[in-house]
């Protein structure tokens, strides 16, 4: 997972600054916070190497990440759809301002932008949105 969160961001977002983590200390970020605190869901390529994963604290959808040979092959909505069901009251995410890819993802499978900011909440000080998937709820209306 961390091999894979490592080089999505480096293939995908050349903006951000450099890394103020070394491998190993993602390697123990992944270990000792994601695994423990988050739901989470790995996709598995045919040589058992993971190529993606998802994690989801309470109702924010904390990482969506591929390896980018695996990128348009429905691993992504896999993995979004696997964190829609955990959680069907609905989901929140932080995406930078900057990645046009993602943000198109997301909205594709239902996110709108809820809140943007100036990039002093992250720390990469990147300016970034806040999206939100909501459930299309069925109301039943009876007439009388």
């Amino acid at each position: 997972m961390a091999h894979v969160h490592i080089a999505s961001r480096e293939a995908t977002m050349p903006y951000l600054p450099p890394r103020r983590r070394t491998d190993a200390e993602v390697v123990a970020w992944v270990r000792d916070v994601v695994l423990r605190k988050a739901t989470v869901w790995v996709a598995v390529g045919p040589d058992g190497e993971v190529v993606g994963y998802a994690a989801v604290e309470g109702d924010e959808l904390d990482a969506l990440y591929l390896l980018a040979g695996v990128r348009r092959q429905g691993i992504g909505t896999a993995l979004l759809s696997a964190a829609k069901a955990h959680s069907p009251a609905g989901l929140t995410l932080a995406v930078f301002q900057k990645n046009t890819g993602a943000r198109a993802f997301y909205a594709r499978h239902g996110f709108t932008v809820v809140d943007s900011s100036d990039g002093s909440r992250n720390m990469e000080n990147e300016p970034d949105l806040t999206m939100r998937w909501q459930p299309v709820t069925n109301s039943t209306r009876t007439d009388g």
